[in-house]
């Protein structure tokens, strides 16, 4: 059983104050299986007849057409002839949201700054009807035979892959629509899947972390067209990663941070305070998703506009 680290629940206790409790309960359950249905492969109408013979239960991502949740735990889904040919893809509900956010369309230029293993890169293209482009960039070379084997699984034609740092992409002298950046983080929103996560937890790597994030920010910045979207999410709760990148963005580069809401789906807005300081106001525009309130992953979504 991992074991909390009393500076850990001090913080989370700022934070969530009297649903501590129920937060540390949440973040030790098993996530549920979810997918997303590819689009460019299948039909949601005729996975839904393979699904049915397979007799798999499932039940509807709430804010998103295509994503499913599994009732019973299903397993070796990865084994399966359906996962093989690229009709789904295993992909966490949280992890679906930054994509939505963005809302591609086949129109526009995307750039996916840090793009493997390509979750988020093949929802987009599903979202663009496999047209316009996106450029998935992925800055660690081990990281790029997964993005490639799922771009050609999911049948992705209007994606090229570019492998370099994010924080130099404005060399390129390229600009993009839209730009989504999950960025790299201490994935201490996804402890269901690395409990280990909670022994090696500190909040100087999450300092740390955050200079990589702002750097990135500043990059996206250069090469976002003006009116642009950029959509900056982590699977990280902390603030240093989280609000403070995103205070940094508007008070460095004149963002604006756009709401958003989802159907059926408790996204809660962004703090505006924290470690003795206070934010900018349109931080609060910014979206967490915590553990306890959707069993799912915990998230954070910022999307933000050049102006």
């Amino acid at each position: 059983m991992p074991q909390f680290k009393e500076s850990y629940l001090e913080r989370y206790k700022i934070l969530l104050g009297d649903e501590l409790e129920i937060f540390k309960e949440a973040i030790l359950k098993p996530l549920p299986i979810s997918i997303r249905i590819n689009t460019i492969k299948i039909s949601k109408e005729a996975f839904l007849k393979r699904a049915e013979e397979r007799k798999w239960k499932l039940q509807q991502v709430p804010f998103f057409e295509d994503g499913l949740i599994f009732k019973e735990r299903v397993y070796a889904l990865g084994n399966t002839l359906e996962h093989f040919l690229g009709y789904i893809y295993m992909q966490e509900v949280a992890s679906m949201i930054p994509p939505i956010a963005l809302n591609p369309n086949e129109n526009e230029s995307v750039l996916d700054m840090a793009a493997a293993p390509g979750s988020k890169t093949t929802q987009m293209a599903a979202m663009m009807n496999n047209k316009g482009i996106i450029l998935a960039n992925e800055k660690q070379r081990d990281r790029l035979p997964a993005l490639r084997m799922n771009l050609q699984r999911c049948g992705v034609i209007n994606t090229a892959i570019c492998h370099k740092d994010g924080i130099n992409l404005s060399k390129m002298e390229l600009q993009f629509d839209k730009i989504l950046l999950d960025a790299p983080c201490s994935g201490t929103g996804a402890i269901m899947k690395s409990p280990s996560t909670l022994n090696t937890w500190s909040e100087r790597t999450s300092i740390n972390m955050s200079t990589i994030q702002k750097g990135l920010i500043k990059s996206a910045y250069q090469i976002l067209k003006p009116k642009g979207v950029l959509v900056y999410s982590t699977c990280s709760l902390e603030p240093e990663e989280d609000e403070l990148v995103i205070d940094y963005a508007v008070n460095k580069f004149g963002f604006k941070v756009e709401k958003f809401d989802l159907k059926d789906f408790k996204l809660r807005e962004g703090i505006n305070f924290w470690n003795g300081k206070e934010l900018n106001p349109e931080v609060k525009n910014s979206r967490r998703v915590y553990p306890q309130d959707n069993g799912t992953e915990g998230f954070f979504i910022a999307k933000l506009r050049k102006m």
